[in-house]
């Protein structure tokens, strides 16, 4: 079983150079002591901050930077990009008619980067 999700988990992406924190608006109106997310808490800037510097090559400003450093790679400022929807989320508890978040989903970035939950933001409610 794993855990839900809160307002405050910790998240890192895999081509970010730090973690971030996962904000998470009280819309569906469920709380363990802060707001509970769900697998559409993905807008980027609202709910997934950025995680310090990009190193993808996918990333243009990435592209842009690296070419005018003569091809060494250049990270350049994280700034998300998540279309879809944290998956697979647990589909057995809703919240605000969609799935709960749990730690185990993962959220891709149109950049490459694959963003997982290091820390769930609570340890004492656990879904299925």
């Amino acid at each position: 079983m794993g855990q839900q999700v809160c307002m405050g988990a910790m998240l890192k992406c895999t081509f970010g150079a730090a973690p971030s924190s996962l904000m998470v608006l009280p819309t569906s109106m469920v709380m363990t002591n802060v707001p509970d997310a769900n697998i559409m808490d993905n807008v980027p800037m609202l709910n997934v901050l950025p995680f310090g510097t990009c190193s993808s090559m996918a990333n243009p400003m990435v592209i842009a930077a690296t070419a005018a450093a003569m091809g060494a790679l250049t990270p350049m400022p994280c700034i998300p990009v998540t279309v879809a929807p944290w998956v697979p989320g647990s589909p057995t508890v809703l919240l605000g008619n969609m799935p709960a978040l749990d730690n185990a989903s993962k959220l891709m970035c149109t950049w490459g980067g694959v963003i997982g939950i290091n820390s769930a933001g609570q340890t004492s409610v656990s879904i299925p």
